[in-house]
């Protein structure tokens, strides 16, 4: 019962662990320094430059968070359903952290200087992240029977929101008052992408507590070996057609989905219009991040 209880703990901890690169870097610190390293001194709309093609700077990071929820929403059931089938989800999950913290350890090295490195590696943080999620919430029916899980999820969540604002205040000192880390103050850049380092320090860091705890090997499932790269989707159909004869159920799932895209659309693009378009200039960024 104890182990039990050690490794429900210490799932929660990848909340706590992960969810600081869905504040900082999603959310906050990270859109609004690339639009403020990306924007031209004049009012006009700033243009970037990726690879030889033109840009509207807040455009193009949109675009590759669109290229990155694709990729995630057509790989995940094909990787899920391997995992399945090898017992290994563990393995995948570590794959997917790695790819996010490095990641999020290299925007260090994001200058104006480097839009194409910028743009690469906020899109492969973000493909570590929700990619590792699917496998995350995937061992919740292998730790808690069904009458924990609402509370152990909610429990998580709780971890998350703590760790990830703990985070953002440290973030935010070393924004704000540079000084007190003998960090140089002429360099307006160097907070931020301190603050990019820690997140990916962070995040591998404590999710080493979680990968300790969890089981390494699952219950493989040999009958997906004929349909192995498809049977995900045939699961997705399966809930869809049982959803379709409920019709309060068909109406929640549709509403959710509304309702989710919603708040998540706000979520990924608040913090840039709100830099564009509401707090513009350079003596304004505490006010943003205040606000944000």
């Amino acid at each position: 019962m104890e182990s039990r209880k050690k490794i429900q703990r210490a799932w929660t901890m990848y909340d706590w662990a992960n969810s600081v690169y869905n504040l900082v870097i999603t959310s906050t610190i990270f859109p609004a320094y690339y639009v403020a390293v990306t924007s031209s001194n004049n009012n006009e709309q700033s243009y970037v430059n990726f690879f030889g093609f033109q840009f509207i700077n807040t455009a193009l990071q949109n675009y590759a968070l669109a290229l990155v929820f694709f990729i995630v929403a057509i790989s995940s059931p094909i990787l899920s359903s391997i995992a399945d089938y090898r017992g290994n989800k563990k393995a995948f999950m570590k794959f997917f952290v790695l790819i996010g913290s490095l990641s999020c350890s290299m925007l260090f090295f994001f200058t104006p200087e480097k839009i194409e490195w910028g743009i690469i590696f906020f899109a492969l943080a973000a493909l570590g992240f929700w990619s590792s999620l699917v496998f995350y919430n995937s061992y919740l029916p292998d730790i808690a029977d069904p009458e924990e899980r609402d509370a152990l999820s909610a429990r998580g969540f709780a971890m998350g929101y703590i760790g990830s604002v703990l985070l953002q205040l440290i973030c935010f000192v070393v924004i704000l008052k540079p000084s007190l880390f003998g960090l140089d103050e002429a360099d307006k850049t160097l907070g931020p992408r301190i603050s990019f380092l820690l997140v990916g320090c962070w995040w591998l860091g404590f999710s080493q507590i979680t990968f300790k705890a969890l089981p390494s090997n699952t219950e493989k499932n040999k009958q997906l070996k004929k349909h192995l790269l498809i049977n995900g989707f045939h699961e997705l159909k399966m809930v869809w057609n049982q959803a379709k004869q409920i019709p309060a159920l068909k109406r929640y799932l549709f509403s959710f989905f509304l309702f989710s895209v919603g708040v998540q659309t706000v979520m990924l693009v608040a913090a840039s219009f709100s830099k564009k378009e509401i707090f513009p200039k350079p003596e304004d960024e505490p006010k943003l991040i205040m606000t944000i």
